[in-house]
């Protein structure tokens, strides 16, 4: 019973990062195939996963296509209730549900002044007063489902959710940024960065070679922060 999961770019799509961790991050068998989302050829590439036109899409082992990451999350957690994608309690599940939807359609200042790099780190990026909103606002939500369900371990909700997976790429923002968040928030994007699974993806990144990367910074470089 294997899916096929279609993504960019390893170093740099954070929506790629987001479909690969729901099924890596849970047991659930995939085969990936990588679209030129950088290189020109995205749409030649998804043209099995048609009606699709963004990655990351999924086809099911019957062959039916499913795109956009909240989607195929609920589309994994109705077909494999048992594998854990959303928390247990009703309570919870709710509030996982509700941040994961924000993450989906929110924080739009913090993802375009800082695209998810994987690359290395940056020296001396200077948050605007939007990207500083955008991290008071995910401050919250990350102390509030820690607060209320997480005491069972490092994630939102205790243990790793669809929540964590889409909260993982603006962790990794966090880190290469260095952008200033409390302790609560610090300890949640270190829990990220030790993550088997991310960084199985951030090394499986490292190995392509461009000419010229994408999203440069006039910046000093730094090393990876894990």
């Amino acid at each position: 019973m294997t899916y096929e999961l279609f993504i960019g770019d390893r170093s740099f799509s954070s929506w790629s990062l987001r479909g690969w961790l729901m099924f890596a991050a849970f047991d659930i068998p995939l085969r990936v195939t990588e679209v030129g989302l950088y290189a020109g050829t995205m749409a030649e590439d998804l043209a099995a996963a048609a009606p699709a036109r963004l990655v990351p899409a999924m086809i099911t082992p019957e062959g039916h296509v499913v795109f956009d990451t909240l989607a195929m999350a609920e589309t994994l957690a109705e077909r494999h209730p048992d594998a854990g994608l959303w928390p247990e309690d009703p309570v919870a599940r709710a509030f996982a549900r509700s941040i994961t939807a924000e993450m989906h359609s929110g924080f739009a200042a913090l993802r375009s002044a800082c695209p998810m790099y994987l690359r290395h780190a940056w020296e001396g990026f200077s948050p605007s007063s939007d990207v500083l909103a955008d991290l008071a606002r995910l401050e919250q939500l990350w102390s509030l489902a820690r607060e209320r369900h997480g005491s069972a371990g490092p994630w939102l909700f205790g243990r790793y959710s669809l929540a964590d997976v889409f909260y993982a790429p603006v962790a990794t923002r966090i880190a290469t940024y260095a952008l200033p968040v409390g302790p609560v928030a610090a300890a949640y994007v270190s829990a990220h960065l030790r993550e088997p699974h991310l960084r199985q993806w951030r090394a499986e990144g490292q190995a392509t070679h461009y000419d010229c990367l994408p999203y440069q910074q006039d910046l000093p470089e730094a090393p990876w922060p894990a």
